[in-house]
C-alpha cells in the first residue's frame, strides 16, 4: 500500500499521499488516472479498468484491486 501511495505522490506533483487520501481531492484528473493505471499495469502486471480505478479513489482500495488481480492470475 505504501508503494501505491508513493506512486500516486509521484504523479500528483510529489505530494505526500496517505493510504486513505482521495485521488480527486488531491487534484487527480483523468489524464493522471490513466497514467497511474498504465504504471500499475507495467509494474504489477494487473489491468485496472478506468471505472474500477475511479471508484476505488484511495491508494488502499487500489492496492486491494491489485491484490485481487494478482490472485486471479
Amino acid at each position: 500500500m505504501q508503494e501505491i501511495s508513493a506512486l500516486w505522490g509521484e504523479y500528483l506533483g510529489g505530494c505526500e499521499v496517505a493510504a486513505d487520501d482521495d485521488f480527486f481531492a488531491l487534484g487527480g484528473n483523468s489524464l493522471i488516472g490513466i497514467r497511474i493505471i498504465d504504471r500499475v499495469s507495467r509494474d504489477y502486471g494487473v489491468e485496472l479498468s478506468v471505472r474500477d480505478f475511479y471508484l476505488a479513489q484511495t491508494p488502499a482500495q487500489v492496492a486491494e484491486l491489485i491484490a485481487q488481480g494478482r490472485a486471479r492470475t
